[in-house]
């Protein structure tokens, strides 16, 4: 869901949905056979790929949507309990429920006091959640990053005749992608960069593999 910071999507949603739609188009061109597979089936890879890419962008960013849409919702809900608490230490237990335990516990009495006052002058919730301009924007990055997370994956099947050649440069893309999310993802959440980044990879390669013996 969208974060306070000025990014729409947080790091972490942005190399979720990349991986997503990197794992959705694996499992067709990991289907592939090599020996076997002629220029009809390299079409109808392509084509199976972007058109499954293209509805799970669609409904992930639906579901995005509708999460946000909910988050809304309970946040107009826990203002208006907040506001409306009978007494200090109510308004006080309701607010660190939703605070991280170690924040929580940063914080005396005068401090939820404090917080108390000011969310009782905010401008009051909309009587029923609706999505703003962020949530949108959001769903449209969600769509954008599952569908064009296709493209790098299938591009060498277009411009590149020979199926060989063609299936290694595309793994090897993948996997450049794999590394290269977990490698961003553990910059952010300060882990291990290139530990993450090549467990990133094999846990894709695991990924795929179940989808497609479980007939993904």
């Amino acid at each position: 869901m969208p974060s306070a910071s000025n990014r729409v999507l947080s790091p972490t949603e942005r190399v979720s949905e990349i991986l997503f739609g990197l794992i959705m188009v694996l499992t067709f061109t990991g289907a592939l056979s090599v020996a076997d597979a002629g220029r009809e089936d390299v079409r109808a890879m392509l084509i199976g790929a972007i058109g499954c890419n293209l509805a799970w962008a669609i409904i992930d960013a639906a579901f995005y949507l509708l999460g946000c849409l909910t988050e809304n919702g309970r946040n107009g809900l826990l203002l208006r309990e907040i506001r409306n608490a009978p007494d200090p230490e109510t308004a006080a237990r309701r607010i660190a429920e939703v605070l991280p335990d170690r924040v929580a516990e940063a914080l005396g009495p005068d401090d939820f006091a404090r917080i108390t006052g000011h969310l009782r002058t905010v401008e009051s919730p909309a009587p029923r959640p609706s999505l703003s301009g962020r949530d949108w924007r959001g769903g449209l990055g969600v769509f954008l990053l599952v569908f064009l997370s296709t493209f790098p994956v299938v591009l060498p099947f277009l411009f590149v005749r020979e199926l060989h050649p063609a299936m290694r440069l595309s793994n090897a893309i993948a996997m450049a992608m794999l590394f290269g999310a977990g490698f961003l993802l553990a910059r952010y959440a300060g882990m291990r960069p290139v530990r993450t980044g090549l467990a990133m990879v094999i846990v894709g390669a695991v990924l795929v593999a179940m989808t497609i013996a479980l007939g993904g």
